[in-house]
């Protein structure tokens, strides 16, 4: 069995040309070689995977190189490679300084290479320091770090400086194509995009992820294998995910929601992968911006096609609030819930239905527009407009109240008086016309027959009306909740059936019907629901409300208890 080489040492660059994404850098080297201006001290800093070993080890061999060498001649006894992570101490430094005075044997320089040279201590970087400074001719250092800040000043100010950038998507896909082309494989172009965005501008992390999507699929590299094996959520996903938001369809969101979270996916990521395809789709809306969209070919078409069907407007609120979502998920104690929400209210984004702050209707404001029926409009009643006007003219007579009556010994007393007349408002009959004025706003003449009339089961209007006590418990009302408690409604038909006590339930109750009718019918569909309310001065009777009732109403069910009261004299 022949020994398996991975493609990053495999496919290592020997040349300047073959470094991928790093053309700058390149250049600046090679320009400084062939005009014999090369410092003598080189700092190579980047993230990983994007050349700077690569390079370091082509530098020394190009600068070593008289043009009569062999093809596989490296220099090895010339290049000397120190791990800094695990030989970071002074000693291991002086060891390295005493080497430095021996000239090569071979070629003509001496070049010594610090992988991870952040790693070293303080005293190592300070024992560093005279060497590094002024080396001897025959000997170059490069150093080599993925974290230049924690390099200390006096080592930086000692060196030239390279940068090297993240591999782009683009550049990373180009290489892997060729590399596919290398060993005969056949690799669609959108699987290679997702290999190239999976390394994050790392050309040995997508060396890696190609070696081992290769191992799964054999010979022919498609989408579906790549997103199996590397566990990524694919752009179907939030192409059907978008679909289902634009068409407010929420039940089929949370189910491929809950089938996402089913695979392992994390909804932390989901929900950012979302806002990222929205930008992607807000992106795609001008022709100057496409540019900024990094997929293949054949999903940009998709994006161009979905982004006809998304508004601006969506775009920007929806990307508000999966951005919003991904803020706030880790501090959620809730997070799959945090993420539904969300979900919920993308989809309602662009759904026309009822308004929820029609409450001055019976019937919603949108039900209206969708049948074509203009509300009569409810003038305000002249009382209320006389009311009004009077408590206006009043404000303002003591707003332009001169001073001076305040002056020559006079007493306030008579502003104090006017201030408090003016702060009592407006009269009993007043308040009542708002009272008429709101109850007419609600009562709106349209069409019978168009009015939704769905049908409904005792148990269902029971419940609702369950709900609206507790309800207004919640706001408060604890006197309306508990005469809404007193009986259970029967419903035939459409008329629910009610028996108070006394008039005094009957009266609040109806006054508190309008809203109370509203929400019943607005949760039922059915606006022919109505109330029909009874007294019962009997059942005055069955409610006890001195300590005396209360105590002949436990005697009615347990005689002992007067055994009791007398056996220990107990006072009632």
């Amino acid at each position: 069995m022949e020994h398996f080489v991975v493609s990053a040492r495999k496919y290592r660059p020997q040349t300047f040309k073959d470094v991928v994404g790093q053309q700058a850098i390149t250049n600046t080297l090679l320009n400084a070689i062939e005009n014999n201006h090369l410092a003598q001290a080189l700092l190579f800093t980047g993230p990983r995977g994007v050349g700077k070993t690569t390079c370091a080890r082509i530098l020394a061999k190009m600068i070593n190189s008289d043009g009569k060498e062999t093809g596989d001649e490296d220099f090895a006894f010339n290049v000397f490679e120190l791990d800094a992570a695990s030989n970071n101490s002074v000693d291991d430094i002086r060891s390295l300084t005493d080497q430095v005075r021996i000239p090569p044997q071979v070629g003509k320089y001496k070049v010594y290479i610090i992988d991870e040279v952040h790693m070293l201590s303080q005293a190592a970087f300070n024992a560093f320091l005279k060497t590094l400074e002024e080396p001897p001719k025959h000997c170059i250092f490069i150093l080599a770090t993925t974290e230049k800040h924690k390099i200390i000043p006096t080592i930086l100010s000692r060196c030239q400086i390279f940068d090297f950038k993240r591999i782009t998507v683009k550049d990373a896909k180009e290489y892997l194509k060729y590399i596919a082309e290398e060993q005969g494989i056949t690799a669609d172009d959108d699987a290679l995009h997702i290999i190239a965005q999976k390394a994050d501008g790392a050309m040995r992390d997508a060396l890696s992820i190609f070696d081992r999507v290769v191992s799964f699929s054999g010979k022919n590299l498609t989408r579906q294998a790549v997103t199996e094996n590397l566990n990524v959520l694919d752009y179907e996903t939030y192409f059907t995910s978008t679909d289902l938001i634009l068409e407010n369809k929420i039940p089929d969101l949370l189910l491929q929601f809950n089938e996402t979270l089913s695979k392992g996916f994390d909804g932390h990521h989901y929900i950012a992968g979302l806002a990222s395809h929205f930008r992607d789709l807000l992106v795609s809306k001008n022709s100057e911006t496409i540019e900024l969209l990094e997929v293949g070919d054949q999903t940009k078409a998709k994006y161009l096609e979905q982004a006809k069907k998304a508004s601006q407007e969506f775009l920007m609120q929806g990307i508000n609030l999966a951005n919003d979502c991904d803020l706030k998920y880790k501090t959620s104690k809730n997070q799959r819930l945090l993420v539904e929400l969300c979900l919920m209210q993308l989809a309602s984004i662009t759904f026309d239905g009822e308004k929820k702050n029609s409450k001055h209707y019976i019937i919603p404001a949108s039900y209206f527009k969708k049948k074509g029926i203009t509300p009569i409009p409810v003038q305000v009643p002249k009382q209320i407009e006389a009311e009004t006007e009077k408590q206006a003219v009043s404000e303002n007579a003591v707003a332009k109240k001169p001073a001076t009556n305040f002056q020559n010994n006079q007493s306030p007393k008579i502003v104090l008086k006017q201030d408090t007349k003016r702060a009592s408002g407006l009269s009993l009959s007043s308040i009542r016309a708002k009272k008429e004025h709101q109850i007419k706003q609600m009562e709106v003449v349209v069409d019978e027959e168009n009015l939704p009339t769905e049908a409904f089961t005792e148990e269902a209007f029971i419940k609702v009306w369950n709900t609206y006590i507790a309800k207004l418990r919640s706001d408060g009302k604890h006197n309306l909740a508990s005469i809404l408690s007193i009986d259970t409604p029967k419903v035939k038909g459409t008329v629910a059936h009610l028996v108070f006590p006394n008039a005094t339930n009957k009266v609040e109750v109806e006054r508190q019907q309008y809203e109370l009718l509203n929400f019943i019918r607005q949760s039922l569909s059915n606006y022919d629901i109505s109330l029909d309310i009874t007294i019962n001065e009997v059942m005055e009777k069955q409610y006890a409300y001195t300590s005396i009732e209360k105590f002949e109403k436990l005697k009615e069910k347990n005689p002992n208890i007067d055994i009791l009261r007398k056996t220990f004299d107990l006072d009632v």
